[in-house]
């Protein structure tokens, strides 16, 4: 309902310009056309109907870059209610567990198999809710341009490797996952935040067992791809239709909001990867279609060595 009040208060604003400014200018613009061919005979006709006609052209300019801006606020507006939205159901759910287990354990004071049980589910809920934090403070750092990187020379191995290390707790509690990596020999080093690069494969990895197959299926796979270094990580999920390829990199978007409510996550992963990718001069491509599974391609070019610190770029909003 909010959004459709929204796009609603959007139009209003577009109609009362229209009628207001775009129409009143139309008729301005004939009267200016008139006085230059018609009154030809007279200078101030000529002068006036000049004049005329470039007023128009500037408050026709002022009007586009009016609904620019009002476009933009109202992108804006819908992004931060999908925030408030999404983050408040993703905060709560642990919390509300959190609470249940609590209660539970208060229940059972002399129960002991119960209250160990209850105490392994407050560690898993509170990590997750401490990853959903950091999450949303990184990306918050990101787009304000705070969080630096420190590139460094790197062996495409040991960036895997720190990777698989932080994935190893996930693998582990799903005992059915069908994984495996490989590293084709004698790759270039790449230019790389070593704590960042395996953050952004991390989170491909993550998507690939929470929207994988039954057993999940996740592959890891680093490569040369035309003149650059590719970290693939490829799952036996439903795919994703072609048409959502690029908006799935869009911060907060979840393809079918029923979904996002039966699987946890903030809609940030994809987007964290993407402006990772972008600091470390990459980018990210997504090969998929609907019954094939997904691939996601980390593209790095390889580097020279050398040790920089670079923060977020100017872009990072729009990433």
């Amino acid at each position: 309902m909010p959004k459709n009040r929204q796009r609603l208060g959007y139009r209003r604003i577009v109609q009362l310009l229209v009628f207001l400014v775009v129409v009143p200018t139309v008729l301005i613009l004939l009267v200016g056309i008139v006085l230059m061919f018609v009154g030809r005979g007279s200078v101030f006709n000529l002068l006036f109907g000049v004049l005329t006609v470039s007023f128009v052209l500037v408050a026709v300019t002022g009007t586009v870059l009016v609904l620019v801006f009002l476009r933009r606020e109202a992108n804006l507006s819908t992004l931060q209610a999908d925030f408030v939205s999404k983050v408040s159901h993703e905060l709560r759910t642990p919390l509300t567990s959190i609470r249940l287990f609590v209660e539970t354990m208060d229940r059972n004071r002399g129960n002991a198999a119960t209250q160990q049980k209850c105490i392994d589910a407050l560690g898993r809920e509170t990590e997750r809710l401490t990853l959903l934090i950091e999450r949303l403070l990184d990306w918050g750092r990101m787009e304000a341009g705070g969080k630096q990187f420190e590139l460094r020379e790197r062996e495409v191995s040991e960036v895997v490797a720190k990777a698989l290390e932080a994935f190893g707790p996930l693998r582990d509690r799903h005992p059915e996952l069908d994984f495996a990596s490989e590293i084709e020999p004698r790759l270039p080093p790449v230019s790389a935040d070593l704590g960042a690069m395996a953050d952004a494969l991390l989170n491909l990895m993550s998507n690939a067992l929470k929207y994988g197959g039954t057993p999940p299926v996740v592959r890891v796979r680093a490569r040369r791809f035309q003149d650059k270094v590719a970290i693939e990580v490829t799952d036996n999920g439903d795919g994703i239709p072609r048409v959502e390829h690029r908006k799935i990199f869009q911060k907060f978007y979840r393809i079918d909001d029923r979904l996002s409510r039966e699987r946890e996550g903030s809609g940030l992963g994809l987007a964290i990867v993407k402006h990772i990718a972008r600091v470390h001069r990459g980018r990210v491509q997504v090969e998929s279609a609907p019954g094939k599974g997904s691939t996601f391609r980390i593209l790095l070019p390889a580097r020279s060595p050398r040790r920089e610190v670079v923060a977020a770029p100017e872009g990072a909003k729009s990433a």
